[in-house]
């Protein structure tokens, strides 16, 4: 029995003495790239979606009913006002023109025969010949066929106003639009679809929506919002392929009415359009460049996102320790630090996604340094 208890003792003991000889575990730690934050100005540009219209894009309505006989114009032609744009049959037209030309001449032979009569009766009315009757119905007589000349000239008015519009003119400068109908096609007023439409494109229209919030801290600032409109800066226009338009605009109104819908204003820019570079219909993104002033700028890649908030990670004592940051959109790359970082802080910039909290973490000197251990 002592036998073998001494033996467990001495079994103990080797097994403690072979764990003391044992190497100390060892951590592998990652070397990172890093920045030390700083102070620095930026411009900060404000992308905002837009829509672009011409000045004016009129649809051109026909205003008789009738058959194409000519389009004048082609599609994409720049016209000036009164410029015939469609011809459409007038041969109907010029009939019911030349019926109501002769039904005024009648009229008017009808007015000379009454004022004859009329004065015949007033002779004999004076001799006591004829009755205050007889006279009355020839003045009566004359007034109805002065009626009656009246009627018809104004059916020749109608007619003639008729025949004018069947020459479909364009009612100011600007750009022709796609044609749907050609030679031979019935139009009519009533038509859903409008027979083409002319684009003023000399100046366009650029519509775009601004937060409620970001108006509310412009209008506070400035003091109301006819300043605040006046401070925006020029704006500038990126086109669908994400080239810059070379001319700058003017922002030229603000609506005072929000969409309840997507908690936002529209505002209304206005670009000079010399070279007919822009199209009514298009799309683009006005940009709005502000000055931001003693700001800290990050890299995106320096960032994680958790549950719609944004991390940095933090070399503190070897560990990566998170620190949530309040961040804005610079430009795509970078962030404007809005809150949770200072002047001097160190944050890492490179593989954050697969850092954890508290993993050891070596910073890697300038111009690269090896992958190190760590002991515990």
């Amino acid at each position: 029995m002592k036998r073998s208890l001494f033996g467990g003792v001495i079994l103990t003991f080797m097994l403690l003495l072979a764990s003391c000889n044992e190497a100390p575990k060892v951590e592998p730690v990652s070397a990172y790239e890093w920045m030390t934050v700083a102070i620095t100005d930026a411009e900060v540009a404000s992308k905002f979606s837009a829509s672009i219209r011409g000045r004016q894009d009129i649809n051109i309505m026909p205003q008789v009913s009738g058959t194409i006989s000519k389009v004048c114009v082609t599609e994409g032609e720049t016209v000036k006002r009164g410029e015939t744009l469609f011809i459409i049959d007038q041969v109907p037209f010029k009939a019911a023109l030349t019926t109501a030309e002769a039904n005024v001449k009648a009229a008017e032979a009808s007015v000379a025969t009454a004022e004859l009569t009329l004065e015949s009766k007033r002779e004999l009315f004076a001799r006591n010949i004829i009755s205050q009757y007889d006279l009355s119905m020839a003045e009566n007589h004359l007034l109805t066929a002065e009626a009656a000349l009246a009627q018809a000239e104004a059916q020749r008015v109608n007619a003639a106003n008729s025949l004018s519009y069947t020459y479909v003119k364009a009612p100011a400068n600007g750009v022709v639009g796609t044609i749907p109908f050609r030679v031979g096609a019935l139009v009519g007023p009533s038509m859903p679809q409008p027979l083409t439409t002319v684009s003023d494109n000399s100046e366009m229209y650029v519509y775009f929506s601004m937060n409620e919030t970001l108006l509310l801290n412009l209008t506070r600032q400035y003091g109301s919002m006819e300043r605040a409109l006046e401070a925006l800066p020029k704006p500038e226009l990126m086109l669908s392929d994400g080239s810059m338009y070379e001319h700058a605009g003017n922002i030229e109104s603000i609506s005072g009415v929000i969409d309840p819908n997507t908690g936002s204003i529209s505002l209304r820019a206005v670009f000079p359009n010399p070279d007919r570079l822009l199209h009514s219909g298009s799309t683009g993104n006005v940009v709005l460049r502000y000055e931001q002033k003693e700001c800290i700028i990050i890299p995106c890649v320096a960032t994680y996102e958790v549950q719609d908030k944004k991390f940095v990670y933090m070399p503190i004592d070897g560990r990566a320790v998170s620190q949530m940051v309040e961040v804005v959109n610079y430009d795509g790359v970078n962030y404007i630090v809005k809150s949770g970082l200072e002047a001097g802080d160190v944050i890492i910039t490179e593989g954050v996604a697969m850092l954890r909290e508290g993993a050891a973490v070596e910073l890697k000197e300038k111009g690269g340094a090896d992958v190190t251990t760590v002991e515990n």
